[in-house]
């Protein structure tokens, strides 16, 4: 599938990253010691930073690539509902994923990008702008940090010995309170940005993920990212991880399919 886009060849791959990282130094970084941030009717932050990311963003993909539609988290949903159904595919923007520790000075956020096409991520960039490390994947042809190669190396035997990231906000509540007080895993992070999630999970840097709610947006990218690099996921529910809903999904996660099932049944009678 990433064959019959441009990105199968390395010119435009290039030209996409290294275009996504000036725009982002440009618009987010610029910003972060200086932020103004006002609540949306979801009662989430929203930043200029936000705003001016996703329209430099846009306006950059539709003079290089103007073949896709687009879909920003900040759009409104009958935008990003007519995106979806586009037969050409359509681009998926998070323009500032981690907004709320952006907008406290806490450094963890991350830009997120992906491309749909025919019901099917085929490419995503994750982009730390503050570190300036540069996840990204295309479908097939694997994942890579930089320019480097991106793959899990090595998975725990048993869970005593992981480093889960776990968001418990989200939840079920019993099953929060169940990994509050019994954690089969060793210790827990939250990281509060989705994007960023995966793609510490690819480079091997937690070995377990459970978030209770994450959008399209959040997770189109970085989920290829971490597919790619060899992990295995799946929803609460046990269903492959959906791409053609902005409805919030459970993410279950871990850096191979044994230990995926060994995490699944700790906590199966808490759900």
């Amino acid at each position: 599938m990433i064959g019959q886009t441009p990105f199968g060849c390395e010119p435009d791959w290039l030209r996409l990253k290294e275009g996504l990282m000036a725009i982002a130094r440009e618009e987010v970084m610029s910003r972060f010691h200086h932020v103004r941030a006002t609540l949306k009717q979801d009662g989430s932050l929203v930043t200029e930073a936000d705003n001016a990311m996703q329209q430099a963003v846009e306006g950059f993909l539709g003079e290089h690539w103007p073949q896709y539609a687009f879909l920003g988290e900040e759009s409104p949903q009958q935008t990003q509902d007519a995106a979806l159904l586009q037969s050409s595919g359509c681009w998926i923007l998070d323009p500032l994923d981690g907004t709320t520790n952006y907008s406290h000075g806490f450094e963890m956020f991350s830009v997120s990008l992906a491309l749909l096409v025919a019901g099917e991520v085929v490419l995503g960039i994750v982009l730390d702008p503050l570190r300036e490390e540069l996840f990204a994947a295309r479908r097939g042809m694997g994942a890579e940090l930089g320019d480097q190669p991106l793959r899990i190396r090595t998975v725990p035997e048993s869970l005593d010995c992981c480093l889960a990231l776990v968001d418990f906000k989200r939840l079920p509540p019993t099953l929060a309170s169940s990994l509050a007080t019994n954690p089969p895993f060793a210790s827990q992070r939250n990281l509060g940005t989705v994007a960023l999630d995966w793609c510490w999970l690819a480079a091997g840097r937690a070995d377990l993920y459970l978030h209770g709610g994450q959008k399209l947006w959040d997770y189109a990218a970085g989920h290829l990212i971490f597919r790619e690099a060899g992990g295995a996921a799946c929803t609460l529910k046990k269903d492959p991880i959906p791409v053609l809903s902005t409805m919030p999904r459970s993410a279950v996660a871990a850096g191979n399919d044994r230990l995926l099932q060994i995490w699944l049944d700790s906590f199966a009678n808490s759900l």
